[in-house]
């Protein structure tokens, strides 16, 4: 049985204008919660996964997770966010290795899709998608995400 090639692409658009947020700022959380993008996942150029999200919380949750990864273990992703209470389902977005591979999870997925992702092709993926959102929330904001960090909610669980 041969199986498709399955390829995810991470795409966001800032929604919140670029002075909601500025350095002065790092430590107002409702300002920070205030910086929106839509992010938008696409698996095999599906949408997956498309919502407005709290885009500080979720990098702070990316580079929670790529700080985590080390040599011999990649741990699970779960992205919540403190707007949103109801995770009886799981996280909004999830990554969960298993054996070489990691499938994609989300309780607000658009498609029902079996994405199963070897683990070195997704997890490249994942840390390019923090570096990268990194760079542009700090070029379009003209912030240093640095003296955000410590502000920023975050949350490792719900349940």
């Amino acid at each position: 049985m041969v199986s498709a090639p399955n390829n995810i692409n991470f795409e966001y658009q800032f929604i919140s204008n670029k002075g909601i947020i500025s350095n002065k700022l790092r430590r107002d959380v409702p300002s920070i919660l205030a910086v929106e993008a839509m992010l938008t996942i696409k698996i095999n150029d599906e949408i997956y996964f498309q919502a407005e999200l709290p885009i500080l919380e979720f990098y702070k949750a990316l580079f929670k997770w790529k700080e985590n990864i080390s040599k011999h273990h990649i741990p699970e992703f779960h992205y919540y966010t403190i707007e949103y209470d109801d995770y009886e389902d799981g996280a909004i977005i999830s990554l969960l290795p298993f054996s070489n591979k990691a499938r994609i999870k989300s309780i607000w997925a658009e498609l029902d899709i079996d994405n199963v992702f070897e683990l070195n092709y997704i997890v490249p993926q994942v840390c390019a998608l923090e570096q990268k959102l990194r760079k542009d929330i700090e070029e379009y904001y003209g912030i240093d995400l640095k003296d955000f960090m410590k502000h920023i909610p975050y949350s490792l669980n719900r349940h």
